[in-house]
């Protein structure tokens, strides 16, 4: 089975019809009458299989993925190892629920998150299905375990779709417009957004620590909830000491300080977790995405006081922590290690960082260059100011799209291109990709 996959799918980007082909836009034709229209496609190309950082759509044609399904598969497409693992898994059992009869992966994920996720204290985990799921899990707990209601988020930030995920996330359209009312008690205030406001990381927390102290009140605050750099929100990397200041001030107060790791962690910025590149210790980590190579898994992972605080039942669902998944996320790590992800990370980043600020130089719609490891992206912007280009950011992504190579926009304003590349992609794949980059921001400015 491996070494089928293997041969069939070519290691170079190749386009052989017009995209999307003749075959992609019949299935396409087929999903318009099945599928719900509130489910939006960026590049309507149909994936009939895939390796490393290749993907072979029905039409033979071969796309080069910078995306990763948004951070997702960060070991790469059909990696042997998870093949293996999740193959002997589904031949053994799918599902019991564990909350009916236990199995040991799911115990044996929840030992590895305890032990990566940072800080030596004693932690505890449970398992759900999505990310949305891990942060609405993550505020019940911080809610309960301290008797308070308020939770503290973030001017740009996402944390997910449910109805109480929608009201942490900051940008309405497309996520929350007309899905409301939302849930209470959810107070933003301002990120530090280095680029746009120009703060040192201590005085973009003081003015969020004084907005909170004067309009919510510490001592009615549950949790403080931050992703340590930013998804959707358009990647933003807060100043330096920035964390450190909230992380602080949450400590001082009794609030607990949840990082939402969702997009960041498992090796995409170069450490297992962002929060590490600041030797932040959270009270909560949220994960999903990179952790099960493709399944579906998210993990709360917390102090142990505050996990187990919830009462018995309080926490649970029937698939979270399904057997299939916790055998691809005890192999995904185990590739994570092997293949030393890490450093790849950090190697891409420098690769992608130094092409991306050598093409600002040469293009004036490039307001900024940002990331960490490999999670890299360009602000867009009008030449000669800081006003959003959301155009500029459409059709560079429509431009790569056409020359067979995958690329993402975000930011509250649409106008950020991100970079995600399997942390297995190739030099020369990586080459290629950046040179069609490259030739479709001279072509948008």
């Amino acid at each position: 089975m491996v070494s089928s996959i293997d041969s069939s799918v070519g290691t170079e980007r190749k386009v052989v019809t017009e995209l999307p082909g003749p075959k992609s836009r019949a299935l396409h034709e087929r999903r318009q009458a099945a599928v719900s229209a509130g489910l939006t496609t960026g590049f309507p190309i149909y994936i009939e299989r895939a390796h490393g950082a290749i993907l072979q759509d029905v039409d033979g044609n071969q796309i080069l993925d910078l995306g990763s399904g948004i951070a997702v598969v960060s070991i790469g497409h059909a990696v042997p190892e998870l093949i293996d693992a999740v193959s002997t898994q589904v031949a053994a059992f799918t599902h019991t629920c564990f909350m009916v009869t236990p199995y040991q992966g799911y115990v044996e994920v929840c030992e590895e998150l305890n032990a990566l996720t940072p800080g030596t204290h004693a932690k505890t985990s449970a398992l759900f299905n999505s990310g949305s799921e891990a942060v609405e899990n993550a505020v019940k707990i911080a809610r309960l375990a301290t008797g308070r209601q308020a939770i503290v988020v973030f001017d740009h930030a996402y944390h997910g779709r449910t109805n109480l995920t929608m009201a942490l996330t900051a940008k309405n359209m497309p996520y929350k417009d007309r899905f409301g009312p939302f849930a209470p008690e959810i107070y933003r205030v301002p990120m530090s957004y280095p680029f746009l406001d120009g703060r040192t990381g201590a005085e973009a927390a003081a003015l969020a620590i004084q907005e909170i102290e004067t309009q919510v009140g510490a001592h009615n605050v549950a949790a403080l909830l931050i992703e340590p750099v930013q998804g959707e929100g358009g990647f933003v990397v807060p100043a330096e000491g920035f964390l450190p200041a909230l992380s602080q001030w949450t400590t001082k107060h009794g609030v607990v300080f949840i990082a939402d790791e969702i997009q960041s962690g498992f090796c995409r910025t170069g450490d297992w977790f962002a929060v590490n590149h600041e030797g932040v210790i959270p009270d909560i980590v949220t994960t999903a995405k990179g952790l099960a190579g493709g399944m579906p898994l998210a993990g709360v992972t917390g102090r142990a006081e505050l996990m187990n605080a919830v009462h018995e039942g309080g926490l649970g669902g029937t698939y979270g922590g399904n057997p299939v998944a916790t055998a691809a996320a005890l192999a995904t790590i185990k590739t994570m290690r092997e293949r030393n992800l890490l450093q790849r990370a950090r190697e891409l980043g420098d690769v992608i960082t130094a092409s991306l600020r050598a093409l600002q130089e040469d293009v004036a719609i490039i307001g900024d260059v940002r990331g960490r490891g490999a999670m890299i992206a360009m602000e867009l912007v009008m030449p000669g100011t800081k006003l959003p280009n959301a155009a500029a950011a459409k059709a560079i992504v429509q431009y790569c799209n056409q020359q067979g190579v995958i690329a993402l926009s975000c930011g509250t304003a649409g106008n950020v291109i991100r970079l995600l590349p399997p942390l297995v992609i190739t030099d020369e794949q990586l080459a290629d990709g950046l040179g069609v980059l490259a030739d479709a921001t001279r072509a948008a400015s």
